[in-house]
């Protein structure tokens, strides 16, 4: 695929089947906060057909943390809904591999470990909604920064399936106090990507220590005044998903998310 020069360091113009065709030659591997605005992302969890049902069943009982837009047959790395066109080994900027729980590699393309009974699961990313927030005039501190949105276990359990069990994750966002209304009312628009937040002010309520140590991304830094904003976190999916030690699972790597071809948002009402 031919794409505009000028494009490439402009992610928010860049169509989402231009995003995956950058993505596919391995050679950007960074996070997609910003990129294709107007496009849903999406968390990757691939793990074996025996645990396929468990995680299933997690998300529709979880289906703020873990909002599915797809599932895939078995073995099949072509999303049929969400990108038609898309590859799920290949169309993500990085991939982290899994045994029995443990990361052991992160990889630009996971064709050679795609395994026939690999279920994989496209859950919502609040990611989706980031554009929004500051076209509505919410500071989003972590693009502005060059970094990764920060993300954290907490003290709240999900609610079990089967095999998985574990805490909910949330990713968090600083914000002026006068601005979280803003965000509430903007992120409550995309219920597809985890809708509005769950917790706003203090992490500790959360079980949540040190927002300067984040579980997963880039610690991310605060304007004087800002409050912290948590919104549920796809993440959710996959540490649970882990934390069940199947024997093989590919993920996205946390921040490098699959690009959709679909609408992030609700339309507004008339």
């Amino acid at each position: 695929m031919s794409l505009p020069e000028e494009s490439f360091d402009q992610p928010p113009v860049l169509t989402p089947t231009q995003a995956r065709a950058l993505f596919r030659t391995g050679a950007l591997a960074q996070t997609t906060g910003g990129w294709c605005r107007g496009y849903a992302q999406a968390n990757l969890l691939a793990v074996p057909n025996e645990l396929a049902f468990d995680v299933l069943l997690f998300a529709q009982r979880n289906p703020q943390a873990c909002p599915l837009l797809e599932a895939t047959e078995p073995g099949d790395p072509h999303p049929r809904e969400v990108a038609a066109s898309a590859d799920l080994r290949t169309d993500l900027p990085a991939y982290h591999l899994h045994e029995h729980g443990e990361l052991i590699a992160e990889v630009p393309d996971a064709t050679e470990y795609w395994r026939e009974d690999l279920v994989s699961f496209l859950i919502g990313c609040s990611f989706s909604f980031e554009a929004a927030l500051a076209a509505a005039g919410v500071p989003v501190r972590h693009i502005g920064q060059g970094r990764n949105v920060s993300m954290y276990y907490t003290n709240r359990e999900c609610v079990p399936a089967g095999r998985l069990a574990g805490p909910l994750v949330v990713s968090m966002r600083p914000m002026p106090p006068e601005m979280v209304e803003t965000a509430i009312q903007v992120s409550a628009r995309y219920p597809a990507t985890h809708g509005p937040p769950v917790h706003i002010g203090d992490p500790a309520e959360l079980g949540i220590a040190d927002l300067d140590r984040p579980d997963f991304g880039d610690p991310v830094e605060f304007a004087p005044g800002d409050v912290p904003v948590f919104w549920a976190c796809g993440l959710t999916a996959q540490a649970v998903a882990l934390a069940a030690r199947p024997d093989f699972a590919i993920t996205h790597a946390p921040g490098r998310m699959f690009i959709t071809d679909r609408a992030d948002a609700v339309p507004p009402l008339p």
